[in-house]
């Protein structure tokens, strides 16, 4: 939905928008900054942003699309003005307890998953069994229908068109 900024009466408009915006906008800041209480303050300063564009005289085309791009901005400045942002001292970062970055796993997981639902069927089944659900090759051949020697044929095509997916082919 978007306010027609030619009437005379664009903070009106801009009032009736935000009932369908609000939702987009709000959710926008709480799964970036992940604190319920700044996520409404920046939402709360992405809407007085619009308003007062609203009040100019050659006001932009308010959308919901622009009032995310609003929040951008709002977002952005938020973390530059964090005053804790450079707090701790560097020899006092503390070390990872596991060189293992928990984003890198869980970003591995996002690509991994993606790759695996652009898979036919039959290779996204396969590999689903025998790897996410665990069960041996002769137990993904008796839940697919197939001779175990097949199937152990149709797990050595998946993973191929599984590594040939997956960003720079997957680990050798």
């Amino acid at each position: 939905m978007s306010v027609d900024t030619d009437s005379p009466d664009a903070p009106k408009a801009l009032l009736e928008l935000y009932d369908d915006a609000l939702p987009a906008v709000y959710g926008y800041f709480i799964r970036r900054c992940g604190d319920r209480g700044a996520a409404e303050d920046l939402t709360s300063d992405t809407f007085l942003a619009a308003m007062d564009a609203a009040r100019r005289d050659s006001p932009p085309p308010i959308t919901t699309a622009w009032l995310i791009g609003v929040a951008r901005h709002k977002l952005a400045d938020h973390y530059r003005r964090r005053h804790d942002r450079f707090t701790v001292p560097v020899s006092d970062l503390p070390e990872p307890a596991d060189p293992a970055d928990e984003w890198d796993a869980e970003l591995d997981r996002i690509v991994a998953e993606s790759v695996l639902a652009r898979l036919p069927e039959h290779h996204r089944v396969v590999l689903t069994l025998r790897y996410l659900d665990d069960r041996s090759v002769p137990e993904c051949a008796d839940l697919i229908g197939r001779t175990v020697h097949a199937t152990e044929a149709l797990l050595v095509r998946a993973r191929r068109a599984f590594r040939s997916q997956y960003p720079e082919g997957g680990a050798s």
